[in-house]
């Protein structure tokens, strides 16, 4: 989230008028994040996040918002988009698609602990199940298809190093089959600043713009990279243990899943590697931009290269 589009004060209260939701009260642009432009605008009637999106084209969109509709009424703590006036979800805004949803309570952990993770799996399992009749589909825009385009337009500015680095996964990553993987609607990017809580209670996930159909156990490999790895990239054994304990308790692993563990989490830390690698080579301009550092993401793929991880069988 970061703020690339100033939306004026004015300019928010015409918008609104187009929702049952009361007068504008106050708003503020959110600087963390790196994709769209995100306020929290509080109006008469409560708290709301709205989102401009900078790169996903408006016919994209239907797709994040009935999911997140989608999931809100099986239960699940998901941002569920508002509907104007007529029922519609995607609004325009200085030349912007836009969206509100109604604002979460709680908070992103800074440091997840092992409840926290448990409780993460949990609600990520019942996310993959619930989207199993999900009506619509659509490819991971950060998949396999985006990572040689965007590793031969970094080539000319990596060191020797990161482009030998890249060369090998990238091959690597070629060779491996994930046919036999069972898929399904994914959330692409359930980062621990994507799942908020109240003290260990988990209260809402959040940012659904890289949701996509893909294999479902590269959606808990890019959970696991993050919430689960410290500062040089090596696994937290505890911290995986809790995330498969809250996961298994709603989905099990199928003993394909079991053994491609390892090279899913290569993929998903590849995948984050070369997107921070090029938000950090070609930046966007924008008022209130934050980038994220590419190197822990190079950190954790070494790792999962130099000591793969395994899964110890269900008991």
């Amino acid at each position: 989230m970061s703020v690339y589009t100033r939306v004026e004060r004015e300019e928010l209260e015409a918008f609104l008028r187009r929702y049952e939701i009361g007068p504008l009260v106050d708003f503020r642009g959110i600087s963390a994040g790196i994709e769209n432009t995100n306020y929290f605008v509080t109006t008469a009637d409560g708290e709301w996040v709205l989102t401009l999106f900078e790169t996903v084209s408006a016919s994209e969109l239907p797709y994040f918002l009935n999911l997140m509709h989608h999931l809100a009424r099986r239960g699940l703590p998901t941002a569920a988009p508002l509907a104007d006036r007529e029922g519609g979800f995607l609004q325009q805004l200085n030349s912007r698609p836009a969206a509100l949803v109604r604002r979460l309570p709680g908070a992103s952990p800074e440091q997840p602990n092992a409840i926290q993770c448990e409780a993460m799996g949990g609600v990520l399992a019942r996310m993959h199940e619930a989207g199993q009749d999900y009506p619509a589909t659509r490819q991971n825009s950060r998949g396999p298809a985006w990572w040689t385009p965007t590793a031969e337009r970094l080539a000319p500015v990596l060191t020797q190093a990161d482009a030998r680095l890249l060369h090998e996964e990238l091959a690597f990553q070629r060779q491996a089959s994930h046919v036999d993987l069972p898929c399904g609607v994914v959330h692409g990017d359930l980062f621990h600043d994507n799942v908020l809580f109240e003290g260990d209670r988990l209260t809402g996930v959040i940012d659904f713009y890289y949701a996509c159909n893909d294999v479902l156990l590269y959606d808990l490999a890019v959970a696991v990279n993050d919430w689960c790895s410290d500062g040089e990239g090596r696994l937290d054994d505890e911290l995986q243990a809790a995330v498969f304990s809250g996961y298994s308790c709603v989905r099990s692993l199928a003993a394909v899943e079991r053994s491609s563990w390892n090279t899913l989490l290569r993929a998903a830390a590849l995948r984050f590697w070369l997107s921070r690698l090029y938000d950090q080579h070609f930046p966007r301009a924008g008022e209130m931009t934050h980038t994220k550092d590419p190197q822990m993401f190079r950190r954790i793929l070494l790792e999962r290269i130099e000591r793969p991880v395994t899964l110890p069988e269900p008991a």
